[in-house]
């Protein structure tokens, strides 16, 4: 029997929100767990967390990270991230007086940045994106979206924009619209599939709380549920489609996110400008609901 640690939390949690649901796994060495031993649990908690990310240091500042869904190993996971980074950080003395530490991910190496005492919030540098013009027929999206033509806001290009996970981007013209969605989960998840997609990410301008900039959704059914009530990647995706589409100038802006109309969970992003380009950082904090023991049998 293997005595793993363990914690559950909700990562982006705002006030009432539920905030979306995690679970960490820390180990010595990544390798002291196999492939199949990782997707073993992640299944057995489908239905309590939506992912576990499995870490192990590297270094007193640089940590290694993998992540698997019920379904499958993600390549990146946003709320995960968070959820772990915050909480590792602000349980170590040393960690917390440091303010930028580096994770090792499928995507490549990423910085944390820790912000937990000025603003009680680690960010994290989404990978830079690919983004490229959509070529699936709008009406295949319309129909497994269950959307109307009018219900698009047609001003502005549909986008695939992998910032950590393949993205489909669509901008929707009213809350209402985007509050209301209810996509077939089998249907939807088969379409993503078909077209190699990992997420679909919709928002609009209307919002529920006026201190924040926009509302968006996010639909990952490949990863074994219908909806991700709070992300960093599918909201780096949109972060970068504001970007190009000068819908945002980069200033520290507040997502709210979720089909609740007064209770959404709220993610931070902001820009890291370079010479050569502007990164995505998406941030936000997380609730502990469980530490303990995570039994595996051998």
């Amino acid at each position: 029997m293997k005595n793993l640690i363990f914690e559950k939390f909700d990562a982006f949690a705002q006030g009432k929100s539920t905030g979306n649901p995690a679970a960490c796994i820390q180990l010595e060495k990544l390798a002291d767990l196999s492939d199949v031993e990782m997707l073993h649990i992640a299944k057995q908690l489908k239905g309590f967390v939506n992912e576990v990310g499995f870490i192990s240091p590297l270094s007193d500042q640089s940590f290694k990270l993998k992540y698997y869904s019920a379904e499958r190993e993600v390549d990146f996971c946003g709320h995960a991230t968070i959820g772990i980074m915050y909480n590792i950080i602000k349980s170590n003395g040393e960690l917390l007086s440091k303010k930028e530490i580096i994770i090792d991910t499928n995507v490549g190496k990423l910085m944390v940045y820790n912000e937990i005492v000025s603003e009680d919030v680690v960010y994290i540098a989404a990978p830079l994106p690919l983004i490229k013009d959509c070529a699936i027929p709008p009406m295949q999206i319309f129909e497994h979206l269950q959307l109307s033509v009018n219900e698009i806001d047609i001003r502005y290009p549909f986008q695939l924009i992998n910032a950590g996970l393949q993205t489909l981007v669509l901008p929707i013209n009213k809350l209402e619209t985007l509050l209301k969605l209810n996509p077939d989960e089998q249907k939807l998840k088969q379409f993503c599939k078909d077209h190699s997609i990992d997420i679909i990410a919709l928002f609009c301008k209307e919002v529920a709380h006026k201190e924040n900039f926009i509302r968006s959704r996010v639909f990952a059914p490949t990863f074994g549920y219908l909806e991700d009530p709070a992300t960093g990647s599918g909201n780096s995706a949109i972060g970068y489609y504001l970007l190009q589409q000068r819908f945002w100038n980069g200033e520290p802006i507040r997502i709210e996110q979720n089909n609740n109309f007064e209770h959404p969970n709220v993610v931070k992003i902001k820009i890291l400008q370079s010479e050569s380009h502007a990164q995505v950082l998406f941030g936000g904090n997380a609730v502990t609901r469980i530490r303990g023991a995570y039994l595996l049998e051998n």
